[in-house]
């Protein structure tokens, strides 16, 4: 078998110009796809690159569009990790900046599910989700939490309004985080594993969303007793008394 060490095209980051491709060759194919997926050739660094005002999200499509294109006619490509490192978060003067990681995936942790057996695994995976730094709830909490002060930004009484709803909603996420510490907490002690026999996960149903299954008073009583590993509970415990609430407790997350 003959191995190829050059890759027909490759991705990388470039520290002026973000992300970009070059190609092995000027085959008039690579210019196509390329130029389909936004990229424009740049004859001084020849180079592929995409516009100044390109998101980080637009990029990463871009690259991940592109990459399917060209292997399902056969070729080879290449991504440099740092392809897929975000910007980091804007923070006033004298705020730490928050370390840029990949986003974790939640249609990959869903994935992830459908092989797992015992209860602590999926404990595990839900605490992926959970991470008070880098977790997907978080994450938006703190989205909403930025919308809401951009909103604010507005200088008008509409802006401020919906700013302030913003920051219910952002209010409810943190209880709903609260909520899902509690059953990946349940989950964590339960000695249960999947059968040899059971069904794959995709055949079985998902119950409507509206009928909701009853917890026992045992796995209540569970839970209260013990400590959250990612946060406290000092949140309200319904989503009625969130809403009431005037503002959601500080988080660490938060640079506002």
């Amino acid at each position: 078998m003959k191995l190829q060490l050059e890759p027909d095209v490759a991705f990388g980051v470039h520290p002026e110009f973000g992300v970009v491709a070059a190609v092995s060759d000027d085959h008039p194919f690579l210019d196509e796809v390329l130029r389909k997926h936004h990229f424009r050739h740049n004859s001084t660094l020849d180079l592929y690159v995409l516009s100044d005002d390109t998101p980080y999200n637009a990029a990463v499509r871009a690259v991940a569009r592109a990459s399917r294109d060209f292997q399902d006619v056969g070729l080879s490509v290449a991504a440099d990790p740092s392809v897929m490192l975000p910007p980091p978060i804007p923070t006033p003067d004298g705020v730490p900046v928050r370390q840029a990681l990949p986003g974790q995936s939640l249609t990959a942790l869903t994935g992830e599910l459908h092989e797992l057996r015992r209860s602590a695994d999926v404990a595990d995976v839900l605490e992926q989700i959970l991470d008070e730094h880098h977790g997907v709830v978080g994450d938006l909490e703190e989205f909403i939490d930025t919308a809401a002060a951009w909103c604010d930004r507005l200088g008008t009484a509409n802006g401020r309004e919906l700013g302030q709803h913003l920051r219910t909603i952002a209010h409810h996420v943190a209880f709903l985080g609260d909520q899902l510490v509690t059953a990946q907490l349940d989950l964590s002690v339960m000695p249960d594993v999947a059968p040899e026999g059971a069904p794959a996960l995709a055949d079985v149903p998902l119950l409507p969303r509206y009928e909701l299954p009853s917890v026992t008073h045992t796995a209540r009583a569970r839970a209260a007793l013990a400590s959250s590993p990612s946060r406290p509970f000092d949140l309200p415990t319904s989503p009625a008394e969130a809403a009431r609430s005037p503002a959601p407790p500080p988080s660490p997350r938060r640079t506002r």
